[in-house]
């Protein structure tokens, strides 16, 4: 499958012991259940904990599933909101492992920061970063999910999946559009919820972008956080170039250029 490929892709792979990628119809309740495949919205937030910037925005444009997927269930004791403790049954995935293929684009909602809009700076920093195993912890859909970044070429190796055609799921969950993040005008000033019916492809998943999901719905009004020195937020612009960089030991990538 030829997927584009933006001049400021990364390719990572994430695997994990266990994952929980919580099926919507169940997250109110006390026994949870995962998707079978990972969401764009988790990936993404694997993508956050490597490396984020208010300045860009994170696009998850395919995700390839390279273990068979197998379920375990296991008994859980969450924390009540009355207090104490519940006893809950898990459905995880297990054995977990996907490549990833994403670009970034400029948050066009944040002009106060379009003097940080350099490309090949934070192309080159997100890269490393993916080396390094990521800034932040990973988690596979949730906080006892832990999970392992590394890099890869996208497509190499073999998929459990490889061959065998295409398997199509229901309506799942795609992300959330925030209001700093919003691209449609009706979005904008409020907090989006995003579903869509994926197809899995010889075990590659090619995500629609936010802007063309069409089954939506409203969750509440959101204000923009503002982000600049006049609200004592750090935004890194005052950071010296070449330690952000990595200082001596930067080479030019003229991909990225």
């Amino acid at each position: 499958m030829e997927i584009p490929k933006h001049r400021n892709t990364v390719e990572f792979q994430v695997s994990g012991k266990y994952a929980l990628f919580t099926d919507v119809l169940t997250r109110t309740g006390g026994e949870r259940c995962t998707y079978m495949i990972p969401t764009y919205e988790a990936l993404k937030g694997v993508l956050h904990s490597v490396y984020w910037k208010p300045t860009l925005i994170w696009y998850i444009d395919a995700v390839r599933v390279m273990n068979p997927i197998r379920t375990v269930r296991k008994g859980i004791r969450p924390i009540k909101m009355s207090g104490g403790n519940d006893l809950a049954y898990y459905t995880y995935l297990e054995d977990v492992c996907y490549q990833v293929r994403a670009h970034f684009e400029w948050n066009l909602n944040r002009p106060e920061l379009e003097c940080d809009r350099n490309e090949h700076k934070h192309h080159n920093i997100a890269k490393r970063m993916i080396e390094r195993g990521g800034r932040r912890d990973i988690f596979l859909g949730t906080r006892e999910c832990q999970g392992y970044v590394e890099p890869c070429a996208f497509g190499e190796g073999e998929s459990a999946y490889d061959g065998t055609g295409e398997i199509p799921y229901s309506l799942m969950l795609h992300g959330f559009t925030y209001a700093d993040e919003a691209e449609r005008e009706e979005d904008r000033g409020m907090l989006t919820v995003r579903f869509w019916q994926p197809v899995m492809k010889n075990g590659v998943i090619e995500f629609l972008p936010p802007k063309e999901c069409t089954v939506t719905r409203h969750i509440k009004e959101m204000e923009i956080k503002p982000f600049g020195h006049e609200h004592g937020n750090f935004t890194g612009l005052n950071e010296p170039e070449l330690d952000l960089l990595g200082g001596d030991d930067f080479e030019l990538d003229t991909g990225a250029l």
